[in-house]
């Protein structure tokens, strides 16, 4: 029944709906007529309006944006492909420097001049070695215009052992060595007297015999020891004793290290007579050291913090003092590797003695007053750095105040040819102290070109005040020097050596007994003196060399009457080799 009431009301509905459509188009009053145009329509732009009503959208769905997952569907697919295996690409390297653990050196050259050295080692063990050197350099001498022997010699020999264990390494050595020199610098008075120089002997020997060795530790608050015992005496009864320890301790206070140097060094010696008189000179004393050090680093500064705290026992005259010293130095990087600025202020108390003073001047008197020096201040500032990857450079400026400085200075000259040592003919050399302020600037330059080309220079300046004495004795004011090495080829190599030093005063005493005592100040003139020398590897063992001293052949004195060799020169080999 309801599905013929749907058809009804269906079917009565669109009658209705067509009824009124034909009784809308009787009324139309629109003639059906044809229409006939007269003027054709031409639009213009001022017809042409705009809508100025901005729709809006009062949807909140369409002003989300709608968030897009993206899934891929991967599935694995069988390959067949191998990649090709990288290749190096392919330098060329220098064949590798064989390295041997002995040589030998021999040569021989002009003035009858013998070199001779020998420098073995052997490795027991992975932890063990054992090892020792022979050396002989000497010459017959013949300087032009000298009448007394002007031959030398120096004679060393050494042996070590070495252990190197997990936690701890440790050497031990030994050595002795023995050396022969000429007082053959006689003044002008006596310079042209062959007779009386004949009936001389300016002879004289120095031996020493030492023992020492060294520890260091791994991991432990001690960090490393030291100690060394030298004999040192000559043939004139002169003797002297030296030991000295060292010790390196990290001090923790408050969760903080100090780094702690520890030292005692003790001297004890004689000389059997004084260059005056025929009273014997004795010294010795012990100093104890106690140098604990703070570092401090922030960026690019590093700043080291300290003192020494020294204590002097002079056991000859029963006295003692102590000294407190700065010990203060401080880097800041102030461009990198390129600019460096460095600074500090640090003092010792100098132990001298007979074997660094007859060391640094062969010709001294076996009649010296030996004292220590009291360093109060060691300033310097300073800028370093690289001007390239393969140049770097060292200008610095340094004060120094030295309390009884150690000065050579030429012995008097006795007239007294019957009683007289044969060193008190103003041929030899005595030490005597001052107070010395020293004021110096210096710059370095080393050039690396390339692995096989290195060069080297350095200037210093000096200015000296002294307290006492009238100069500063036997210090030069100005010093040069040049290096350079160049590895020409494969088996060509030669080097060069340039030194250069400004002139010094000395003086010029005589004692008459008629005139008495005399004196005055002697210049000693600046001096040049050029070394180099060209070798040739015939393989990896064996090489020869020819070296040239003194290329100006420049008779200058190093020390007053003291003229040097002029022109010298060595050839020799040296044989590479292994047990």
């Amino acid at each position: 029944m309801r599905k013929h009431i749907k058809h009804i009301l269906v079917v009565t509905m669109t009658l209705s709906v067509t009824m009124s459509f034909s009784q809308n188009r009787e009324s139309d009053t629109i003639n059906t007529g044809v229409i006939d145009v007269v003027k054709p329509y031409t639009p213009s732009i001022s017809d042409a309006f705009k809508v100025k009503e901005i729709p809006t959208l009062d949807d909140e769905e369409t002003a989300t944006k709608k968030d897009i997952k993206y899934n891929i569907f991967s599935f694995p697919v069988a390959s067949t492909f191998t990649p090709a295996k990288g290749k190096a690409a392919v330098v060329e390297k220098a064949r590798p420097v064989k390295l041997f653990d002995n040589y030998a050196t021999v040569g021989v050259g002009t003035y009858t001049t013998f070199l001779g050295e020998v420098y073995l080692n052997h490795a027991i063990s992975r932890t063990e070695s054992v090892g020792g050197y022979l050396s002989h350099h000497s010459s017959g001498g013949g300087i032009e215009d000298v009448l007394l022997d002007d031959n030398f010699s120096n004679s060393k020999i050494n042996v070590n052992y070495a252990s190197r264990l997990r936690d701890l390494a440790w050497n031990v050595e030994a050595g002795f060595q023995h050396q022969t020199y000429n007082w053959y610098g006689l003044p002008e008075n006596y310079a042209n007297n062959e007779p009386f120089a004949n009936t001389l002997d300016v002879s004289h020997s120095f031996y020493n015999a030492h023992f020492g060795g060294d520890i260091s530790f791994e991991d432990t608050y001690i960090n490393s020891g030291s100690f060394f015992f030298r004999r040192f005496g000559d043939n004139f009864d002169s003797g002297e004793n030296r030991f000295v320890v060292n010790a390196k301790v990290d001090v923790p206070i408050n969760d903080v290290e100090i780094s702690t140097d520890f030292k005692f060094d003790y001297i004890g010696g004689s000389f059997d007579r004084s260059y005056f008189s025929d009273t014997a000179i004795n010294y010795g004393n012990f100093i104890l050291v106690v140098t604990p050090s703070y570092e401090i680093k922030e960026d690019d500064l590093t700043v080291n913090l300290g003192f020494s705290a020294v204590y002097l026992k002079d056991r000859e005259n029963s006295d003692s003092k102590f000294y407190i010293y700065p010990n203060v130095t401080a880097s800041y990087r102030l461009v990198n590797d390129v600019l460096i600025a460095y600074g500090g202020i640090t003092g010792d108390l100098i132990q001298n003695s007979y074997y660094d003073f007859a060391t640094e001047n062969s010709f001294v008197s076996p009649t010296l007053f030996i004292a220590p020096t009291d360093q109060l201040y060691n300033a310097y500032v300073g800028l370093k750095g690289k001007l390239s990857s393969n140049m770097s450079y060292n200008v610095n400026g340094r004060y120094l105040a030295d309390r009884n400085k150690a000065l050579f200075r030429n012995n008097t000259t006795s007239f007294d040819v019957l009683n007289a040592e044969d060193y008190e003919y103003g041929n030899s050399f005595g030490m005597v102290y001052d107070d010395v302020e020293t004021f110096g600037v210096a710059g370095e330059i080393n050039v690396d070109v390339n692995r096989n080309f290195k060069l080297g220079l350095k200037a210093e300046y000096f200015s000296y005040t002294t307290d006492n004495q009238a100069e500063a004795w036997n210090l030069p004011d100005v010093k040069g020097s040049l290096f350079l090495d160049y590895q020409i080829d494969e088996h060509w190599f030669a080097g060069a050596n340039l030194f250069y030093i400004g002139e010094r005063k000395d003086l010029l005493s005589v004692e008459d007994n008629l005139a008495g005592f005399q004196s005055m100040v002697v210049d000693l003139e600046s001096y040049f003196d050029a070394n180099a020398h060209v070798g040739y590897h015939i393989n990896d063992k064996i090489s020869t060399f020819i070296k040239a001293n003194n290329i100006a052949n420049e008779g200058y004195q190093r020390w007053q009457n003291y003229p040097v060799q002029s022109l010298q020169v060595l050839a020799g080999a040296t044989f590479k080799f292994d047990f």
